[in-house]
């Protein structure tokens, strides 16, 4: 489908992709490490920084627009977005860029993150503005941090459907033995075993250290333009197949309070649009990156996508199934988990490595992988296809 046509099928596609290094502490600050992942992605596409003409990133990304232009060098910028609720919006950025380019508000499209989560501080912890509303309904009682509100999620889901510890593990282990194979990932050189799993320490029960996402430095850039332009850059082209945005009604961010099953959360209202504008099903996907700030949310995601039944999380995680060569191999980068974590980001350009065939742990023949974004908070996705 052609650029301005109005649909987004296919219309549009990643051509260019970059990261920074990865670290507990780097001593650049974000706005040096955005425009490093920008130039990177687009040295990766062989588009010049002048024919930038759009941008998107997140709401709480520090690196603005008029410095990220200034300093890379961007022509007239035509369209511009910033996309709300952190790791939320990772696949939303590429969508924006994608719905811009296939209407004709643009040609060439910059996703980007930066940040110093690892060496900077924790978003929670400021006490010196008022809470927002919806953490006047948590943190007065004792839902400190993310962690402790995906605990109670976690909780429930382990009482209401038999699920287990070892099932978190799976998913754990999974992305571990995938950074295992990646040697920009922070974990490349650390191994996860079942007995280090089980003995570590508690962060929120029944969540331990290694049902936790890393604190990460570093950036990275993802460059969309038409599929028509893709066929003469660099790389090989990764089309935007489908792509979802969801806030469900009644929605609570991370504890659900208000939605009569609370284990039903955004992902079940994106994999909805998602699959509703796609030529795709959940079985024809090859591999997935599915966002794993916490061990429970890929549980949380398999079945909203489809993946599996309601309550089946768990058991879909046995028997290797998201292993390279499993039923369906996720985060074959490492993730959040083991990689870094940069808000998501990295699960998209890993997504594009899978389809360009260029991954550490390339699953052999893959042509569709899906990327999703934080599950728990307003929501986004991206059915990508080579």
């Amino acid at each position: 489908m052609a650029a301005g046509s109005g649909g987004l099928k296919d219309a549009t596609a990643i051509v260019g992709i970059g990261q920074t290094p990865f670290a507990k502490r780097l001593p650049e600050d974000e706005r040096t490490l955005a425009c490093r992942a920008v130039l990177a992605a687009l040295d990766d596409a062989g588009i010049a920084p002048g024919e930038v003409d759009a941008l998107a990133s997140y709401t709480m990304e520090e690196t603005d627009e008029v410095e990220l232009a200034k300093a890379c060098g961007f022509g007239d910028l035509t369209f511009f977005s910033k996309v709300g609720y952190g790791g939320g919006g990772s696949c939303a950025t590429v969508a924006h860029l994608a719905a811009a380019v296939a209407t004709g508000q643009a040609n060439v499209g910059v996703a980007w993150r930066s940040r110093k989560r690892g060496s900077g501080p924790r978003p929670w912890t400021s006490t010196a503005v008022q809470l927002p509303t919806p953490a006047q309904w948590t943190r007065p009682f004792g839902l400190l941090r993310p962690v402790d509100e995906i605990a109670m999620l976690a909780r429930r889901y382990l009482h209401e459907y038999g699920a287990t510890r070892d099932h978190l593990f799976n998913v754990a282990l999974a992305c571990r033995n995938r950074a295992n194979q990646n040697p920009a990932a922070i974990m490349y050189d650390r191994p996860l075993t079942r007995e280090m799993y089980m003995t570590s320490r508690w962060i929120s029960e029944p969540l331990c250290l290694f049902d936790n996402c890393l604190e990460t430095d570093g950036a990275l850039a993802c460059v969309v333009v038409s599929a028509e332009r893709a066929r003469d850059c660099r790389r090989k082209p990764v089309y935007v197949h489908s792509a979802a945005q969801s806030l469900p009604a009644q929605h609570h961010g991370m504890v659900n309070y208000w939605n009569d099953d609370p284990l039903t959360g955004p992902a079940w209202t994106a994999a909805r649009h998602l699959w509703k504008h796609s030529d795709l099903t959940p079985q024809d996907v090859d591999v997935a990156q599915i966002y794993d700030a916490f061990t429970p949310l890929v549980l949380l995601s398999l079945e909203g996508y489809g993946f599996c039944g309601r309550g089946e999380g768990g058991a879909f995680t046995e028997g290797g199934a998201l292993e390279i060569g499993g039923l369906l191999p996720v985060n074959t980068g490492g993730g959040g988990l083991s990689e870094a974590y940069v808000h998501g980001f990295n699960l998209v350009n890993e997504g594009v490595k899978q389809l360009r065939g260029t991954s550490t742990a390339q699953v052999p023949g893959a042509s569709a992988c899906l990327v999703t974004a934080g599950e728990g908070v307003p929501t986004s996705a991206l059915l990508l296809r080579s």
